[in-house]
Order: C-alpha cells, then structure tokens, then sequence
C-alpha cells in the first residue's frame, strides 16, 4: 500500500473554485466563453519515502460528458445525469527526484493554438492532453497539446467540474514513454512503481447558475 504525499496548491483552498488565470477558458457575457490566461498553477509536494527516484505529476477532470450532443448548444444543457469520464489536463513524468515544487507558470503561460510540444522539458517529460482529441476537427486549433492546459468545461453544464492534481513518488528514475503518449498510458506505467501519492482539488464551472458555488 502506497503512503501519503502531502501536495498542496497555494492559489486556492483544498476543493474550492480554481481561480480565472489558471483556466483554459473564463466566463464571457456575449460568447459565454473566452480564451483565459491559462497558467499552469505553482504546486509543491513533501513527504517522499525513501528510495523516491522520480515523480509523475496528472491533472484529471472525472466530470467530462460522456456525450457531446448538447454541449456548448444555445438553449440545452448538458444534464447532471448524464454519464461522465475522465479529461486528462496536464501529463508529466520523469520529474527528477530533486525535485518538489514546480513554479506558477512553468509548464504553460498562455494559450497556444497548436498546443506546446510534447516531450522533454528541464523538469520532466510532457504527456498530451485531451485538448489533442478535443481539437482534432478545428483547423485553427489542432495540434498536439503537451503539458497544462487548464479548465474549459460546457457553459451549460449543469454539473461543476472537479480537478484532481495527483503526484505520484515512483521506485523508478523513468517510465521510459517516448512519443506519443497521454493519461491513460501515464497511469499503466507508473502504477507498478508507486510508493507514495497525494493529491489537490479544485472545481470550476463556466454555468453562470453555479459560478460563486
């Protein structure tokens, strides 16, 4: 059984709304959404048990719809009932032992059409996130998105989104993923080298019903 690392996120209280800078997309009145600051938020970790060689660090969103029929669509709402599954935010591993604490802004600072490069970076290997898939059919948005991008839930969802930051201590210096590789691929090779995970909350909504919730 893996222990407790202690993860904490200064920007905002354990489970609270994830402040606007740190989001993909921000509230609108005439577009309902727009383009925001998209910063990768500063997050630090302790606790790492003996024989740490490195960390793995992944941002899901469990609260995705299952469906896209209603999303986004002027006078529908994506019900609370419907089905959810997993958006992954941000893909890192590799991260060197030495390390405990990545600085607001240091795997994203903006948004960029295209998305940023996966691969190596000076503190760890990007993963992609499902901006990949979400942006697939956009040609002027399409592209490999590594590393953080943050949250753009459906402006008519009426459920909130939850954030779930996880680092993971591993037994191993590299999971030894090159290319092409996202959340799913991340969590198969890390999960025989756990020894330690803690985790961060935060929730957004773009729902002008539920924001300040």
């Amino acid at each position: 059984m893996s222990k407790e690392l202690k993860v904490v996120i200064d920007a905002w209280p354990y489970g609270d709304p994830i402040p606007e800078e740190y989001a993909f997309c921000v509230p609108d009145e005439r577009t309902h959404c727009a383009m925001g600051q998209n910063l990768s938020p500063a997050i630090r970790w302790s606790d790492a048990p003996d024989g740490t060689k490195s960390f793995a660090l992944i941002c899901h969103d469990p609260d995705v719809p299952s469906r896209p029929d209603n999303v986004n669509k002027e006078g529908q709402a994506v019900s609370a009932d419907l089905p959810r599954v997993d958006f992954y935010h941000w893909v890192l591993v590799d991260i060197p032992a030495n390390v405990r604490e990545l600085p607001k802004g240091a795997d994203s600072d903006g948004v960029k059409p295209g998305g940023k490069p996966p691969g190596r970076t000076k503190f760890g290997v990007r993963g992609i996130n499902n901006y990949t898939d979400c942006f697939a059919s956009d040609e002027q948005m399409k592209g490999e998105y590594g590393g953080y991008d943050g949250p753009c839930p459906p402006w008519n969802d009426e459920l909130i989104h939850h954030y779930h930051f996880t680092v993971y201590a591993l037994d191993v210096p590299s999971l030894h993923l090159d290319g092409r590789f996202g959340g799913p691929e991340a969590l198969a090779a890390l999960q025989p080298h756990v020894l330690a995970k803690g985790s961060w909350m935060g929730k957004y909504t773009l729902n002008p019903k539920l924001r300040g919730r």
